[in-house]
């Protein structure tokens, strides 16, 4: 997925960005409200992460904002403030879940991929597609019974896909839930993956459109 983390404490912010790349995410990490507007402005975002007290401004009137003119993007609030009252707060501003610090990464991983089903209209972690199986909260996959091992990247493909069924995605659409902002991408970094993939869980399941993209089958 590609996520927007808005942290102002160092610390935390390149733990929680390692931790999110190393499980396949693409992240992009601002500390401001106002960096945090930016990016939105110009980047499609999966899932929203927000660290309430930022140098600028609150982060629940930046989400608030955000639900005044319509955007409905995933956020997940993560904050020291633990008082019911808070969580009360932050959720009817528009939240979709609230974490308080300090929590276990593993725990935060796990929230932000049932926050993404919930989205995606199938709370079920658990896909059948053929021969597949995919259990999205456990991260595995199975083919005619047999364990699929998957790169971090090979699974946030994966994701894209099943999250979105039946839906053609774009080469600037797979590219942005590989990579964070910024970062070096080969012009066949896409095809490359995707080549990939099917030979590890079938050659017909993904069907290349071409000039326009690519779609899960089945």
């Amino acid at each position: 997925m590609r996520l927007l983390l808005i942290e102002d404490e160092e610390a935390l912010g390149a733990a929680l960005r390692d931790h999110l790349i190393a499980a396949g995410h693409a992240i992009d990490w601002v500390q401001t409200v106002g960096d945090a507007s930016t990016a939105i402005i110009g980047t499609p975002y999966d899932i929203l992460l927000l660290d309430l007290n930022l140098p600028d401004g609150h982060g629940i009137d930046m989400l608030r904002s955000l639900r005044r003119r319509g955007d409905a993007t995933p956020c997940i609030i993560l904050t020291a403030q633990d008082q019911i009252t808070d969580r009360i707060a932050g959720l009817n501003a528009g939240a979709d879940d609230y974490l308080v610090k300090p929590f276990d990464l593993d725990e935060m991983t796990a929230r932000l991929a049932a926050v993404a089903r919930r989205y995606s209209g199938n709370p079920n972690p658990l896909i059948q597609i053929g021969e597949l199986e995919i259990d999205l909260a456990a991260r595995s996959v199975f083919r005619a019974g047999q364990t699929v091992d998957l790169t971090a990247r090979e699974w946030a493909l994966l994701d894209q896909f099943v999250r979105r069924p039946g839906a053609t995605l774009s080469k600037r659409q797979l590219e942005d839930a590989l990579y964070e902002f910024g970062a070096e991408i080969e012009s066949n970094t896409v095809e490359v993956y995707v080549s990939r993939l099917r030979k590890k869980i079938g050659g017909t399941l993904i069907r290349t459109l071409r000039g326009v993209g690519y779609r899960l089958e089945g």
